[in-house]
């Protein structure tokens, strides 16, 4: 085993999920994996950004042998996007902002988070940043395409919907300033 064959497995768990879910979930807020299991399945940004980490995070620690991302580590990817961006940084020492969120800077599997808004919800949780949506970047295993993976409501499709990282970024283009959006690498240890 190489030393990068577990950020490998992360990446294809997550893609394992992307593939089962997405185009098959609608968006409901402050709904979180449980939600996989309503009838119809829903989710959230932080929730399905969540789930997506911490199959990564659990995938690394079969990969490697060893524990490398621990219970709390999982536990902490589970909260609201604010929350979520802060714990991650918190643990990698390292945050993008801004205009510097590009297809070149952005770390591998980065978790993105952004001021969308959203109205009196936001407020239900403290959010020094303001971030109300968070994506997760994923690679297509294989060719290494590139995609953003999100729940997202305020935009068709409604739901979970994966758009090329390039698409992303030029649609996203006005939130991509300073103190509006941040990135995250879940994966550093």
């Amino acid at each position: 085993m190489n030393d990068t064959s577990w950020i490998d497995a992360a990446g294809a768990a997550m893609w394992a999920l992307v593939e089962r879910y997405t185009g098959h979930v609608s968006y409901k807020r402050g709904a979180k994996a449980s939600g996989l299991h309503e009838d119809p399945p829903v989710i959230d940004c932080s929730g399905w950004t969540g789930l997506l980490l911490s199959a990564g995070m659990a995938a690394a620690n079969r990969e490697a042998g060893r524990l490398l991302f621990t219970d709390e580590d999982a536990a902490a990817v589970h909260t609201w996007s604010d929350r979520l961006i802060e714990n991650l940084e918190r643990r990698s020492g390292a945050i993008l902002s801004g205009d510097r969120i590009t297809a070149a800077e952005l770390p591998p599997y980065a978790t993105i988070g952004l001021q969308q808004g959203g109205g009196a919800w936001a407020t239900n949780h403290p959010r020094p940043r303001g971030i109300t949506h968070v994506v997760q970047f994923v690679h297509r295993p294989g060719d290494q395409d590139r995609y953003v993976s999100e729940a997202q409501a305020m935009s068709q499709p409604n739901g979970l919907r994966l758009i090329p990282l390039s698409e992303w970024i030029e649609r996203s283009h006005d939130y991509l300033k300073p103190d509006v959006a941040w990135a995250v690498a879940p994966f550093t240890r």
